[in-house]
């Protein structure tokens, strides 16, 4: 009580404090003269011929008031006072007469003092910059943006094009936009004070198909139209106003021939980059993916922060990286620092997302467990009954019939507790709806700050992408943070220096089953049986629950990924000669952390009321996973480009580079966690402990080059090459030259060439070929490597280190060579509305590294692999583009449409399998080919199985019995026998190439339009053919003709053979028959063989940029509001049997769990979604 009293005392007294404060502060305010209190005295003042300085100290005497000047000022404005007196006037009167026009002004200070001050100049009258906007037909362009930079002033154009701006006089750079076509800078805009300046009409260039479009190349950029390799190109434009966890899932389709395929809908999914298909089936190849000119990491950029990405496809293009570039490269460029006054870009999103497939089972749990008993009853050839549902459900016919009572009174309980004292379920459980949320949220926050001073210029770039996870428990939450600060300094006139630093840190929870150790999914069709729901009456798990979603709700089990780089690159840029001689140089360092930290804790369950059981006893441990790699790069390279005349021209490119990489990794489990929350290793105590690291180390040196010449614009040659080094090779095998040449005639440049400009305005053949080497090998490959190990056997006490016989390698082990010839055509018609461009290519690869030929068992180790094999993959690829515009509502309405379409095959022209069986490569395989059975139908009766064809090796049942429904193939052979010959090429037995997965004809559908500061996108992309046979993991396409306990899939049900139904797609009910190693629908076969083609909207946007004049008055230069959608629609064959399945990634597995592609739609979900977002320019 006491020290409560004293407490209150002392906030009284500091109260009172406060109050005393502000009264006194309030009475000094009060005794203060108010402003224009000094001016409304009156004095009597006699003033002879004297200065103004003279007549102030008068006044001061006469009035008491204080003055403040400055004497300098006062001197300089040279005031004379003429012999005057002054009676009982006011001060203010006073001054005004003495002051008149002159350039000193008077006013009040607070404190009562006049202060004398030097007047501003009046301001000049402001002036005016007019001009007209136009496109390259001198069309109006209707709305285009103008901007006085320094003045921050703004308008749009009329409906003819035309704007003026009213500013002060001065000198300004003019900037001119508008919506797909190219801005333009025009600098050295001058104004005078009361004068109109007219500019001469400013020509805007449309974004895209222009022959102008400079694309960048290896080491520097060229203009499309004296390209004479392969090369595509797509700027930001394709990336905006997008929702993307990262940046390779916006490039999808976009470029043909870049081929990425999606396994999954993860956010952390980002595949491979294949450029032209099939690369080498040895060691494997995917493209090379340069950020700013070195080796990174596309996953791990800001979309935002993307300029341009070009793809480098063939060897003439490419072999100027030598072996790193053997299969393509991709070049990324990030946006550079504007050219003008800073200004701060920010823009957010907010994404609603959902699958895009999710499968639809059975939910009734009597139709599930009767189809059950009938699928498992038939593969034992229906002499046995079921015990068990899989591992965790008990079954009888006593069961089967309870089910039927309680599916057809739903008053009845869902669960109970039965004779024996176990849990007995009879409820309807959708667990896929357990799973997933019904749709998860995802929100990015971007923000760009640039700005240039003329000899300096930076930009720093910022952004943050958040997506809540898909799964309802255990979340699998994803978040990327990215920061880029990128900024050069012009030392001297000649030399200009730079730096780019980025960073990324990458967060993601991926949630785990213990139980069987498999995908979520897989475990759901094993044991997530319909009629069991997820809690017990008491609130616990139950036990098919624990194998699948349950062991989610549980929340314990998962592997947290933590991936963060850091990337600094300095460089310069130096010139001479007029710029005719440059040199260039840079050298970067990037530091990339990864971590990992996987739980794995038991599941609680019940299968009886208050006894408590566990599932995933073997682990309750902890993996603490660490890779930590560095990477230097240093490239420095001339130029020489000479003012050739005479339609001559000529540049040189020549330089070195040099790589290395550095990755260490390290790996520790234990088990034994003292409690299921534990996420330190220091809490596993147990007796189990795994540990495994590594070290990995490799260097690249290279020369390369790169000549072009042209003469007068027609006739164009380029000539690449790189000497390349790499430590990854025996020393006498290290070093190679890869050289490459390419030619192209510009026709239409021809002076013979008569044919209109405006009907063909641009006709250019290319032709190029190249070499190069795949240094896609481990760093190690060629040394003969001993595993260090423990011995079993006892010597001396203790077990004692071992090691074992290595791998022989063959002699002379050498580079995988890749040989690209490439034919192509440029095309611009109708003034390049319409552009065409065209590629058709042969890639030979020889000497890949795959086994070699079989030996004896005596030779006492694995089969040496070498360069035994030979492949051959062909392909073309187009791109037609239109672009144009006409006057809808007196206003221009532009519009453009991008079609592109590619395919390849592959052939194997070499291979070590003699005898070409089919279980391996063979030489004139075409890669992806499936063989298969040709289905004849199914058995209508037994006198029709009697006559047809033997079939004792396919097994519709657990003995081969046969019954009328079951399946009958084609005996191709005539012998009589359906079987698999000697499984060879030339002994097939009845089988045939029934198809081929490779995916052929991609294509993508781009449109776009823009009409009064409104745009609207829509980006399609597809697979015109690829076949799909459902593998024996393929639950989801089987449903029980899988596993008997699997989900039944509702796009079944009546749709399954029987006596009322026999021209049914599927064939008589059988558990097994699509998993067992001999089953009747294992085999591949033509009946079933799904066209899994597709064509997906991929992208659809509609928004509207404000109007400047609306947005000025906020001290706004642009504002953009939007909605888009991303994989909203799609349309596959496929559907006709079976939505459940994403054709898209109908081969993806769960990545974390198991490396393959043999998921078969048992994976995460690819993602639709709607995204709402504004971008706002200060």
């Amino acid at each position: 009580m006491k020290k409560n009293l004293r407490c209150l005392s002392k906030a009284m007294r500091i109260t009172f404090l406060i109050y005393t404060i502000i009264i006194a502060g309030a009475g000094v305010l009060i005794a203060a003269p108010s402003t224009g209190q000094i001016f409304e005295r009156r004095l009597s003042v006699s003033l002879s011929n004297e200065t103004l300085l003279t007549s102030i100290k008068k006044i001061e005497a006469a009035g008491n008031i204080e003055f403040a000047y400055d004497p300098k000022t006062i001197a300089q404005a040279n005031i004379g006072v003429k012999n005057q007196s002054f009676y009982h006037e006011r001060l203010a009167d006073i001054l005004k007469v003495l002051l008149g026009k002159s350039s000193i002004g008077f006013k009040e200070e607070v404190t009562g003092t006049v202060t004398l001050f030097k007047k501003d100049p009046p301001k000049a009258a402001p002036g005016k910059v007019t001009g007209k906007i136009v496109d390259e037909k001198g069309e109006p362009l209707t709305g285009a943006t103008v901007m006085l930079v320094e003045a921050s002033k703004g308008v749009q154009a009329d409906l003819n094009g035309n704007f003026t701006i009213i500013a002060d006089e001065g000198t300004y750079t003019l900037m001119v936009s508008f919506i797909s076509f190219e801005s333009k800078r025009i600098p050295g805009i001058k104004i005078k004070s009361g004068e109109v300046t007219t500019l001469n009409p400013i020509t805007l260039v449309a974004q895209s198909g222009t022959l102008n479009e400079v694309l960048v190349v290896g080491y520097g950029t060229q203009k499309k139209q004296n390209l004479t390799g392969a090369v595509d190109q797509i700027t930001s434009k394709a990336l905006e106003n997008r929702s993307l966890p990262n940046l390779t899932q916006g490039l999808q389709g976009v470029i043909p021939n870049l081929n990425l395929v999606p396994l999954d809908g993860k956010p952390i999914q980002s595949p491979s980059y294949n450029i032209r298909g099939t690369t080498s089936i040895g060691q494997g190849g995917n493209a090379l993916v340069l950020v700013d000119g070195v080796e990174g990491d596309p996953s791990r950029i800001n979309p935002n922060d993307v300029a341009t990405v070009s793809v480098l496809k063939d060897a003439a293009s490419a072999s100027i990286y030598g072996a790193r570039g053997a299969f393509g490269v991709i070049l990324i460029t990030t946006k550079n620092p504007s050219k003008e006054k800073t200004s701060v870009t920010y823009s957010f999103n907010q994404s609603i997302k959902s699958p895009t497939a999710v499968p639809k089972f059975v939910t009734d749990g009597y139709t599930f467990a009767k189809m059950f008993n009938d699928a498992w009853s038939a593969w034992n050839d229906y002499s046995q009954t079921p015990q068990n549902i899989n591992k965790t459900v008990k079954f009888s016919p006593a069961y089967l019939e309870e089910l039927r009572k309680h599916s057809l009174d739903p008053s009845l309980p869902s669960t109970i507790v039965n004779s024996a004292g176990e849990y007995e379920y009879y409820g309807n459980t959708d667990y896929y709806k357990l799973l997933y949320k019904d749709h998860n949220t995802a929100r990015e926050h971007n923000i760009s700050i640039s700005g240039n001073s003329g000899k300096a210029d930076f930009l720093i770039t910022g952004r943050y992408f958040a997506q809540d996870g898909l799964f309802r428990y255990n979340s699998d939450d994803y978040s990327i943070y990215n920061l880029r600060a990128k900024g050069s300094l012009q030392v001297y006139p000649w030399l200009s220096i730079y730096n780019n630093a980025d960073y990324s840190n990458m967060k993601y929870h991926n949630p785990l089953n213990v139980g069987e150790g498999g995908s979520v999914w897989r475990n759901i069709q094993d044991e997530g049986h319909t009629m069991v729901p997820l809690f017990n009456p008491d609130g616990t798990l139950t036990y098919s629950a624990a194998y699948s979603v349950g062991d989610f709700y549980y929340g314990k089990n998962g592997i947290n990924f933590d991936n963060r780089v850091f990337r600094n690159t300095t460089g310069f840029v130096a010139q001479f000669f007029d710029n005719t001689f440059r040199v260039k140089g840079d050298f970067t360092f990037q530091n990339t952390d990864n971590g990992q930290n996987r739980k794995r804790v038991p599941i609680a369950y019940s299968r009886k009321p208050g006894v408590i059981e566990y599932i995933g006893t073997a682990y309750n441990d902890l993996e603490v996973y660490s890779q930590s790699a560095q990477y230097i790069a240093t490239n420095t390279y001339g130029e020489f480009e000479p003012k050739l005349k005479g339609g001559h021209y000529f540049k040189a490119l020549a330089g070195f580079n040099f790589e290395q990489s550095t990755k260490k990794t390290l790996d520790v489990t234990r088990n034994g966690l003292i409690f299921d929350d534990a996420t330190d290793i220091n809490l596993a105590l147990g007796q189990s402990i795994s540990t495994s690291g590594g070290w990995d180390k490799w260097d690249i040196v290279g020369g390369f080059y790169r000549l072009n010449y042209s003469f007068k614009d027609r006739y164009l040659v380029e000539a690449d090459g790189r000497y390349d080094g790499s430590s990854k090779f025996p020393a006498d095998q290290r070093y190679a030259f890869f050289p490459s040449v390419s030619a192209g005639w510009k026709i239409s440049n021809e002076p013979f060439w008569k044919v209109s400009k405006e009907l063909i305005t641009n006709l250019k053949v290319r032709a190029s070929y190249g070499s190069l080497g795949n240094g896609s090998i481990g760093s190690y490959a060629f040394q003969e490597k001993f595993k260090i190990d423990k011995s079993t056997r006892i010597l001396n006490g203790v077990l004692p280190q071992k090691t074992g016989q290595p791998g022989v390698l063959p002699d002379g082990l050498t580079w995988e060579t890749s040989n690209t010839q490439n034919l192509g055509l440029d095309l611009g018609m109708l003034s390049n509305r319409l552009t065409i461009s065209g590629d058709a290519y042969i890639r030979k690869t020889t000497d890949m590294f795959t086994v070699g030929m079989t030996l004896p068992a005596v030779f006492g180790t694995d089969v040496p692999k070498g360069n035994y094999a030979d492949l051959r993959t062909k392909g073309w690829e187009v791109t037609v583009a239109w672009r144009d515009k006409f006057n809808a509502g007196s206003k221009p309405f532009n519009y453009g449409l991008r079609l592109t379409l590619a395919d390849y095959t592959s052939k194997i022209t070499k291979y070590n399998n003699p005898d070409k069986r089919l279980s391996d490569y063979y030489a004139g395989q075409t890669v992806g080919e499936i063989w298969g059975f040709e289905t004849a139908g199914y058995f209508t009766s037994a006198q029709d199985i009697a006559n047809s064809p033997k079939q004792t090796l396919i097994k519709a049942s657990t003995t081969g019995q046969l019954l009328p429904g079951d399946i009958k193939f084609k005996d191709l052979n005539g012998d009589g026998v359906i079987d698999y010959g000697d499984q060879t090429v030339n002994k097939p037995g009845d089988k045939r190439i029934i198809g081929n997965e490779t995916p052929r004809y991609t294509y993508g559908i781009g449109v776009d339009a823009d009409w009064n500061n409104f745009f609207f996108s829509a980006f399609f992309q597809g697979v015109a053919k690829r076949d799909w046979y459902p593998g024996s993991e393929a639950s989801v396409f089987w449903g029980q003709y899988n596993r008997p306990y699997n989900k039944v899939p509702q796009s079944q049900l009546g749709k399954i053979w029987s006596e009322d139904n026999p021209d049914a797609y599927f064939p008589r009910y059988r558990g097994y028959s699509a998993q067992n190693g001999s089953g009747e629908l294992t085999q591949a076969q033509t009946k079933y063989l799904q066209n899994a083609a597709y064509l997906r909207m991929k992208n659809v946007q509609v928004g509207y940029n404000l109007p400047l004049r609306l947005i000025q008055k906020i001290k706004l230069n642009n504002l953009r509001v939007f909605v888009s959608g991303e994989n909203l629609l799609t349309w596959s064959p496929l559907y006709k049997v079976t939505e459940d399945i994403d054709p898209e990634s109908i081969n993806g597995s769960d990545r974390v769990v198991t490396d393959g592609k043999s998921g078969n739609g048992n994976n995460y979900p690819i993602l639709k979604s709607v995204t709402l977002g504004v971008t706002a320019t200060f």
